[in-house]
């Protein structure tokens, strides 16, 4: 029998064992000893955001139509003075299949989450039980040597147990897994906001798209009219034999011209009302029944609140997912070091044994096992180190990732107020133009009848104003796009889903689950 160990001898071994481990956490992997306890007894680096280069101000900053003051666009569709856009985009927020997808894809990182947080806990428990019945073979040693003598064996067997298993945290490989699913949770939030912020962009945009095919389609079929008058009259003149063929065919192609607008403005006017259909989670249909038509073009405000860029890196969703996407990967950094490092784990087993069921719960048919251990890979041949390498290279490109999508957000922005501002300015000198072509027109009509001109000069006027009048039109919707774009690049919107002060409305919940993002950190 080993004698028992003095005081003096178990501390000894317990020192030679914080010895050997502290040694090895030196020398196994990339994580100091002081880093490790800096860390929290974690290793693997600890993350910070990244820094991203964006613009001190906007290149049209003094522009007078652009205003640099605090943010006011929760509900940047509002803008419009449009209660048709204002329900089509509460709708959308509600029905939508994609951004419903969205929040379950939340639903399913906090389960994630969950289940890394469980890792902290004994990771193995499990509860048996069994029976069975055993018959000894009388062929079978030590049966057979007395064989027709000793009489068969046969016995029952009962028991019930309870097993564990918990690998302590020691590295900090289960804490760095909490860390990445929180992030990963975080993302898919942001995730759900982006979607948002794109679906209210999407809806307002095919929405002006709608309205300004059914003003073209009206300006096409007045011309339309107009030309056909102009042809009444060209064909009477060239009855009296005033003039000659080549008018009338003048005047015939120029409408054949026109009417071939239509079909094309109707395809277009159809496909935006589809686009609709299809965001507020329903099939392509008429939209005649809940939405008004034709109506006018929704005017936007001529002036934005664009606040300054640096703001982009909390207004944007877009961009806050990337920089969460980037603590994701960091944590994973720490988790694949972990490998470097023993594994110490505390396993143990408790349970009743009988061969008789009224035997189970006496005291004497306890059995059990209780120790720890450890396992640690080594020879690996590198392949711990290179998984590290391959998880900070992914790191590397997460923060990059993260970076570039501050520069898109920028260059959309700025993409989005210059074309608003010169959009409107074009808008400007169309309605100029646009008025001075209907007058000709009316000039050309009046001498044409009296005689006073050729038909080629009234022929090129409505050519004109066929042509002014659907700019006009195209570039009022296109004013009405560009601050949509401009919104959109912003990151305005999302805050509409949030109860209270700071949105108007609750968040959509997806069909029997709870409200993902209002819960997603429980």
């Amino acid at each position: 029998m080993t004698p028992r160990q003095r005081p003096g001898q178990r501390l000894a071994r317990m020192a030679s064992g914080a010895t050997l481990l502290i040694l090895a956490v030196s020398l196994a992997g990339c994580t100091s000893t002081r880093e490790w306890w800096s860390n929290g007894f974690k290793v693997g680096p600890n993350y910070c955001p990244p820094d991203a280069k964006v613009a001190d101000c906007w290149i049209d900053a003094s522009d007078p139509h652009l205003r640099g003051g605090p943010e006011d666009n929760v509900c940047w569709w509002t803008a419009f003075g449009d209660p048709t856009l204002d329900r089509l985009v509460a709708e959308a927020s509600q029905q939508n299949l994609t951004l419903k997808m969205a929040g379950f894809r939340i639903l399913e990182a906090r389960a994630q989450r969950g289940i890394a947080e469980g890792n902290l806990f004994p990771q193995q428990q499990e509860a048996t039980a069994s029976y069975s019945r055993n018959v000894m073979s009388q062929n079978a040693y030590p049966f057979n040597a007395f064989k027709g003598l000793l009489p068969g064996y046969s016995y029952d067997n009962w028991s019930a147990g309870f097993d564990a298993a918990w690998e302590l945290d020691f590295w900090g490989r289960f804490r760095r897994a909490v860390e990445s699913a929180d992030a990963h949770l975080d993302a898919q939030v942001e995730g759900y906001d982006n979607v948002l912020v794109l679906l209210q962009a999407e809806v307002a945009a095919s929405y002006i798209q709608m309205r300004a095919y059914e003003e073209r389609l009206a300006l096409a079929r007045k011309n339309v009219e107009l030309q056909k008058e102009t042809l009444r009259i060209v064909a009477l003149r060239e009855q009296q034999g005033l003039v000659t063929e080549l008018d009338v065919q003048q005047a015939t192609a120029n409408l054949g011209a026109t009417e071939s607008l239509i079909p094309t403005l109707v395809t277009g006017h159809r496909t935006a009302q589809n686009r609709l259909c299809i965001l507020m989670g329903e099939p392509p249909h008429l939209l005649s029944q809940t939405v008004k038509s034709p109506g006018s073009i929704p005017v936007p405000l001529q002036e934005v609140v664009v606040g300054i860029p640096g703001e982009l890196l909390c207004r944007r969703p877009d961009v806050r997912q990337a920089e969460r996407d980037a603590a994701t990967q960091s944590a994973r950094i720490g988790i694949a070091e972990a490998e470097f490092y023993p594994h110490i784990a505390i396993t143990g087993s408790i349970g009743v044994q009988a061969v008789q069921a009224s035997q189970l719960f006496e005291s004497s048919s306890l059995v059990g096992a209780i120790g720890p251990g450890f396992h640690w890979n080594i020879l690996n041949y590198n392949r711990i180190q290179n998984n590290v390498r391959a998880e900070d290279a992914r790191f590397q490109q997460a923060v990059l990732n993260y970076c570039n999508t501050v520069l898109r957000a920028n260059e959309e922005a700025e993409d989005g107020i210059v074309a608003f501002l010169q959009e409107q300015e074009r808008v400007k000198s169309l309605e100029k133009s646009t008025r001075a072509a209907a007058r000709a027109v009316e000039l050309a009509t009046l001498q044409y009848e009296k005689g006073l001109i050729s038909y080629q000069p009234l022929l090129d006027s409505e050519r004109a104003l066929v042509q002014q009048q659907d700019a006009l039109a195209e570039s009022r919707g296109s004013v009405g796009l560009d601050l949509v774009a401009i919104y959109k690049a912003l990151g305005g919107g999302w805050r509409a889903r949030l109860p209270g002060p700071q949105g108007t409305a609750p968040e959509p919940i997806p069909p029997g689950a709870t409200s993902p993002a209002s819960q997603a950190k429980q």
